[in-house]
């Protein structure tokens, strides 16, 4: 398949999954592998290319950031106090996946294993959308330094590919008393510093890749991704004001069976 075409597939799987709780890592790992895409290159692309997502989270709710270069009285999360809070989020996840990114990589970085993380996450959506969650959180303003490291150690369970950093922190916050909305804001915010730390680390390690026509693949892939991230948080924030997460989990373990079954036994015809 034509490079450029491929580069704008997975610029649009990138933008439209990096924000929903179906993980985006899993879904670039099943799509490049259904395109044959070189696995080297691909593991760099599909890693840098979130800058694009990172960046249409940063145009969206640019006041939110801006606001972090000085304190409001109005609004608790500015200042350093959101520094501090972004930290602690993402401080066990930084750590935990440099201790143990190689060892993931080699375990769980194929797609068998993103299926049945996908199947995994999807049971325990649907599982914890049985519950009622008390709401004691309703603006980002109020998360607290004890709920912001609770919620970074859920975002380690995305270190899967597969289960969703989405996912992961918007659930852990129900759990913790945020509601929908401010469950999914928060994960938005938070995925910044865990991805350009990622982005960062990659492009530090493969840095030979990028050259030539795989940097151009790479500036492509990632305006692509900052359009269609930009359209998915939007869609996002509105289904969150009339559904559940309940949907999404449904459509994973529909993903994750079909995908077992033609990764098991059409694509080694």
């Amino acid at each position: 398949m034509n490079t450029a075409l491929i580069v704008l597939i997975l610029g649009i799987v990138e933008g439209l999954t990096e924000f929903l709780p179906v993980s985006s890592t899993g879904h670039l790992i099943l799509v490049s592998d259904l395109l044959a895409f070189d696995k080297e290159t691909a593991d760099t692309f599909n890693v840098v290319i979130q800058v694009g997502a990172i960046l249409a989270v940063i145009f969206l709710y640019w006041d939110r950031f801006r606001g972090m270069f000085y304190s409001a009285p109005e609004k608790d999360f500015s200042g350093l106090r959101a520094w501090w809070i972004l930290g602690l989020t993402s401080f066990p996840a930084l750590v935990l996946g440099w201790l143990a990114y190689p060892m993931i990589k080699f375990y769980f970085f194929h797609p068998l294993s993103v299926s049945w993380a996908l199947i995994a996450g999807g049971v325990g959506i649907i599982a914890v959308e049985k519950y009622s969650f008390q709401v004691k959180v309703d603006n980002v303003d109020k998360i607290t330094s004890k709920t912001a490291i609770y919620i970074g150690f859920w975002q380690c369970l995305a270190l899967c590919p597969g289960i969703s950093r989405s996912a992961a922190t918007i659930v852990g916050s129900l759990f913790l008393g945020l509601n929908r909305k401010t469950a999914a804001e928060y994960s938005f915010f938070a995925a910044v510093p865990v991805l350009l730390c990622a982005s960062g680390y990659v492009v530090y390690k493969n840095g030979h890749l990028f050259q030539g026509e795989a940097l151009y693949n790479i500036i492509g892939g990632t305006l692509v991704a900052f359009v269609a991230a930009s359209l998915a948080i939007k869609f996002f924030i509105g289904i969150l004001q009339k559904w559940t997460l309940a949907p999404f989990g449904y459509y994973r373990i529909v993903l994750g069976v079909l995908s077992i079954i033609y990764f098991s036994y059409f694509s080694q015809t």
